[in-house]
């Protein structure tokens, strides 16, 4: 039987799923960052609804740390480039977490696969 490493090379349904919910968040943010350094105007409505979208996910980091304004309308939102370093941090757990419980459950299949083809090998009597 050959080896593989399912660790890196099996995808699950569930991994998939948490790819594409962080990925969205993290280009929510990441656009919500881009757009406010750049002094994009709330009026858009492209910017407004990222703005809108993006809200609730900064809701918990609310506060944390200030705005800092570089000139009038160019800002740099520390607490939205905060919570995209947690959102990220998360996301990087998550899937650690579901590669491990993805390998130790096809180790253990292997396990019990080498284990029952033993039992049916016949011994040698010595």
């Amino acid at each position: 039987m050959a080896y593989r490493d399912y660790r890196y090379y099996r995808s699950t349904s569930i991994k998939v799923l948490v790819d594409i919910i962080f990925g969205v968040i993290e280009i929510l943010l990441g656009l919500r960052i881009l757009l406010k350094l750049f002094g994009a105007s709330a009026s858009a409505p492209f910017v407004d609804w990222v703005y809108q979208t993006s809200e609730p996910l900064l809701r918990p980091f609310a506060g944390i740390f200030p705005t800092a304004r570089l000139e009038d309308p160019y800002l740099i939102e520390i607490s939205a480039i905060f919570a995209l370093i947690i959102y990220l941090i998360i996301h990087q757990l998550l899937s650690w977490i579901i590669d491990e419980i993805a390998y130790r459950s096809e180790l253990r299949r292997d396990l019990d696969r080498y284990v029952a083809e033993d039992e049916r090998r016949p011994r040698k009597r010595s």
